[in-house]
């Protein structure tokens, strides 16, 4: 039976049942009060006009007030007959009564209208007996009828009420439990229903479902083992090590290359906890220091290091992959695990290494034929040599100019190679922030006073000295008050501060040039970078070898900029206590 039809056909019974019921208290209610109204209607008038008519029999006779009383309770008695043998004795009455009204002295004639009207209330008091007594049988059968009936409904009302949600909610609660198998991927699970309705279709679909799954599981099982094996001998194929990890930060895989430079075998990590295999291994120890270092989804952690490999001093690039997914029928990421991934930059580092040397190498036998030709120059100008025209002198200072500005470059050049291959030499010693501070702007005083720039020096009244290298120091706030000048308008001022911050002395530039884009300030430190539009006439070193001088002293240097509104470059060096 179909369960729509079952809910319809179990409300509808308890429906006729409620109506079973009203129907049955109605129909005994109603006879009950049918045999009542009959006594109250019938017998109880007829005692009640009698007892009216022996009233009247009491006065006097005589009195047309009395007899009219009296015939009109008979009148009403004549049209009430409702007994077997009423009439006859109602018939009687009336005659004694009509003798009495001619003969009013006769007193037999009372007497016999007195036994009239007994026998007359008699009759009627021996049928409300009988009716009463018929009431009764009325009340005590619907009393039984209804109390049966209502047991009846009861019984089966109950019992629908066992049966019906049981039959609807036990299926349910065993498809529930074999859905909650099926995601366990126990597929062999079936149900068994044996009705035909909707329940059954749904154990037919599921059970199709199972079997289908179970199917699917069994042919794709070999499938993804050849899957497995197939990434298994990728990974081992890289050229690069790499280490596998699961939530558990257990080692669930690494290929030959890691297994190769860390020394140790597979049977010694796979499914072994990384920290236990760390505890025995330096470098593995040293892979996994920053792990937790970032917090964000799919944030990778890059470091070089430097590893003993294929016979020499190789350098890999670090990276470590968080691997997080998205559960199916789920809205929230996973951590399932972390790659640890080692990049081959040997080659990189050593095409580097020789750049650098070449740079260096280049840089320096430059120095030599400039300081020639600068030395060329001075002799030029002097007059002892000999007197030179206007468009000689021209000549010559053009000469000088180009001759600076490749003396600068190559001077960033040779600074630049220094940084890069980490032999920055520093003589740290407590130096004297104002001296290094008149050698900077004495030395771009000159290109200050061509465009008519005032340079503004402001600093507190005790300035601490500074834990630095004077000459790496004064060459960045060169460079910078230089900048500063080159991209301030004409007729302006450059203001250059020197405050004291805690245990940290700050030197300040702000220039009021056109200021720099947002989207270029986290940029302006880089190598060789320079701004889009802007004068191109440096290397694009000069920002990136003063952050190198200055963090290699153990300070900060920063930049607060808006497009039109000027640049703040800020040098923080430490102060001597």
């Amino acid at each position: 039976m179909r369960i729509k039809t079952k809910l319809s056909l179990g409300v509808g019974f308890l429906f006729f049942l409620i109506i079973l019921m009203v129907g049955v208290s109605v129909r005994y209610i109603s006879a009950l009060a049918n045999d009542t109204q009959k006594i109250l209607v019938a017998n109880y008038n007829t005692i009640d006009y009698s007892r009216q008519m022996l009233i009247s029999l009491d006065k006097d006779l005589t009195n047309e007030h009395v007899i009219k009383h009296f015939e009109e309770n008979l009148f009403k008695q004549q049209n009430n007959i409702t007994e077997q043998g009423e009439k006859e004795l109602t018939d009687k009455l009336a005659a004694d009564f009509e003798n009495l009204k001619n003969s009013k002295s006769d007193k037999s004639l009372y007497i016999l209208i007195r036994r009239d009207l007994t026998d007359i209330m008699l009759l009627n008091m021996q049928a409300i007996e009988r009716k009463s007594a018929i009431a009764q049988n009325t009340a005590k059968t619907a009393t039984s009828v209804v109390a049966f009936t209502g047991a009846f409904c009861f019984i089966l009302a109950f019992t629908l009420l066992l049966k019906l949600p049981g039959s609807i909610a036990n299926p349910i609660k065993e498809l529930t439990n074999s859905i909650r198998e099926i995601a366990l991927k126990n597929y062999s699970k079936r149900v068994n229903f044996e009705s035909n309705n909707e329940f059954g279709d749904l154990a037919n679909s599921f059970n199709t479902m199972a079997q289908k799954l179970e199917e699917y599981n069994s042919s794709n099982l070999a499938t993804l083992m050849m899957e497995k094996k197939r990434i298994e001998t990728l990974i081992n194929n890289m050229k690069d090590p790499v280490i596998g990890l699961d939530d558990n930060q257990r080692i669930i895989f690494i290929n030959n290359e890691a297994l190769k430079i860390t020394g140790l075998k597979l049977e010694e990590v796979i499914n072994k906890l990384v920290v236990d295999v760390a505890n025995k291994n330096d470098l593995v120890r040293t892979l996994i220091d920053e792990m937790e270092s970032s917090s964000e989804a799919n944030d990778a952690v890059d470091n070089q290091l430097k590893i003993f490999a294929d016979g020499k001093e190789s350098y890999f690039k670090k990276e470590i992959i968080k691997i997080e997914i998205v559960p199916t029928a789920e809205n929230q990421t996973k951590h399932i695990g972390n790659v640890i991934l080692l990049q081959n930059i040997t080659p990189f580092k050593e095409l580097d290494v020789a750049k650098t040397n070449f740079i260096a190498t280049v840089s320096h036998e430059f120095k030599t034929p400039i300081s020639s030709i600068k030395m060329s120059l001075q002799l030029l100008e002097n007059d002892k040599i000999g007197s030179l025209n206007d468009e000689q002198k021209s000549l010559l200072n053009s000469i000088n100019e180009d001759s600076n500005r490749l003396l600068k470059f190559t001077t960033e050049l040779l600074n630049i190679t220094q940084v890069e291959s980490g032999n920055i030499h520093l003589s740290l010693l407590p130096a004297n922030c104002m001296e290094i501070l008149n050698y900077a702007v004495n030395a771009t005083k000159t290109q200050a006073d061509q465009k008519n720039i005032q340079l503004v020096i402001e600093h507190d009244q005790e300035i601490p000295k500074v834990f630095a290298d004077s000459e790496k120091t004064a060459w960045v706030l060169t460079n910078l008050i230089s900048n500063a000048v080159r991209y301030s308008y004409d007729n302006s001022k450059v203001l250059i501060k020197i405050e004291r911050d805690n245990s940290m002395v700050k030197f300040i530039i702000k220039d009021t040039g056109p200021g720099i884009s947002k989207q270029y300030k986290n940029r302006i430190f880089e190598r060789y970078f320079q701004v889009p539009g802007s004068n191109k006439e440096g290397t694009g070193l000069g920002l990136a070898i003063s952050k190198e001088f200055v963090e290699a002293q153990g300070g900060r240097i920063s930049l607060e900029s808006d497009l039109g509104t000027g640049s703040t470059f800020t040098i923080s060096l430490n102060a001597l206590v």
